[in-house]
């Protein structure tokens, strides 16, 4: 079941790289002062003697070195994020900037940096006295375990960032993730729209105010809308799709107090999101894959790849939506499934037109096919027959031996014989 809108633009902001390093500075600030009042506390025994100059030269080597590691990894960061622009994908940034070890990494030298500051400060106007100073030097130590361990990993993670093999395995988690979420609930907590081309008799539609993509429902606040007027909502519209003015977002059987109601429960913006929107998740992957077939690239094996890491997804959205539905958490809204279709071209249709004239792609293609369709044949023989059809026809306009197009010829017919066993 899909959460609120609050609760999904806050899911949102805690993914950006300033929230993290935000609380962890204050976080670093709070520790560092902290020590000046907990000897009220608690009194250690005076064992260590912590002069104020062996603290000042710990602080001031961690300050510098923190300032100048933190100006390195974001470098590093920007060079990987292009990196992956001009080598995968410009959608797949997004990913990059949301990978949360990299922003532990940043936040972590940011507020050890911002922790020795504040304690240079407090010992140069004499707030540290000898049992607070224990205390700081304690914290320190503690800080300085952890930057070292947060080093190694960030140097483990260094090896890998902004890779088109790392980059693919981020786009395919997010995309499972996505999966598994819908999947599990394929029509948002609501009743299945079985046939969506035909409008409820008597119903009004709503129309988009905006142009852009629409990132998130709200289905709470719709189904309070749809209690409190006691009528019965069909959204049309799923995450994902481009909406524009005039366009109906739903239709509402009954009567409504305002319209603005129903429409301030779509989330529109100018991209695409992977969280309610599995398509979105493939459509990276095969922009991955165009990219690789592209002449200046020519990398077949990517290309490969992106078509076994979408066998796995789609396996999974065989399995989950093969499943029995649970019962609607939304008793008055009805959503229509995403389409098995729309899934298979929108990752196989690209790579079927740009690997044309790559054997061993539509070799691999034709195959994904035929295993897709074996392993749920009730939801993807008929995707799975469409689309080896048009790669094959496709293949055939190139300049293949008859062997080859045998070849490829006899696979697009093992997959077209599933459709008696489906």
């Amino acid at each position: 079941m899909t959460g609120s809108k609050w609760q999904w633009l806050l899911k949102q902001m805690t993914r950006k790289l300033w929230v993290r390093t935000s609380l962890y500075a204050l976080l670093a600030v709070v520790t560092a002062l902290i020590s000046i009042v907990l000897n009220k506390f608690i009194t250690l025994p005076p064992a260590l003697n912590v002069s104020n100059e062996l603290l000042d030269n710990i602080l001031n080597i961690l300050a510098t070195s923190m300032l100048a590691v933190t100006t390195f990894s974001l470098n590093i960061m920007v060079s990987a994020y292009s990196a992956a622009s001009a080598g995968v994908t410009p959608r797949a940034t997004k990913l990059l900037m949301e990978d949360s070890t990299t922003q532990n990494a940043l936040a972590t030298f940011i507020g050890s940096f911002m922790f020795s500051l504040v304690g240079i400060i407090a010992l140069g106007i004499g707030a540290y006295h000898e049992q607070a100073r224990i205390y700081l030097f304690l914290v320190t130590m503690v800080v300085i375990v952890m930057i070292i361990l947060t080093l190694l990993r960030w140097i483990q993670h260094l090896s890998v960032l902004g890779r088109v093999s790392e980059t693919t395995s981020n786009v395919e988690k997010a995309l499972l993730g996505a999966i598994r979420k819908r999947g599990k609930d394929p029509w948002l907590g609501a009743h299945p729209w079985s046939h969506p081309e035909h409008k409820p008799r008597g119903s009004k539609p709503i129309f988009s105010q905006e142009i852009g993509y629409l990132q998130h429902v709200d289905m709470h606040h719709l189904d309070s809308i749809a209690e409190a007027n006691q009528c019965t909502i069909y959204i049309e519209r799923q995450p994902g799709s481009f909406v524009y003015l005039s366009q109906p977002l739903a239709w509402v059987c009954g009567e409504l107090a305002k319209e603005s109601d129903v429409i301030v429960a779509f989330t529109i913006r100018t991209e695409r999101t992977y969280d309610q929107d599995p398509r979105f998740g493939l459509v990276v992957l095969a922009e991955i894959a165009s990219r690789a077939l592209s002449p200046a690239v020519n990398d077949n094996g990517t290309a490969i790849d992106v078509i076994g890491r979408s066998v796995r997804a789609l396996s999974l959205w065989g399995e989950l939506i093969g499943q029995r539905p649970a019962k609607p958490h939304f008793p008055r809204l009805f959503v229509p499934a995403l389409n098995c279709q729309d899934l298979f071209d929108d990752v196989f249709l690209p790579i079927a037109h740009d690997g044309a004239a790559q054997f061993q792609v539509q070799v691999r293609l034709q195959k994904a096919l035929l295993a897709l369709s074996s392993m749920h044949p009730e939801e993807f023989t008929s995707p799975a027959i469409k689309l080896s059809e048009k790669a094959l026809e496709l293949a055939l306009t190139q300049h293949y031996t008859e062997d080859e197009k045998h070849q490829l010829s006899q696979l697009a017919h093992k997959v077209n014989d599933q459709k008696a066993h489906s």
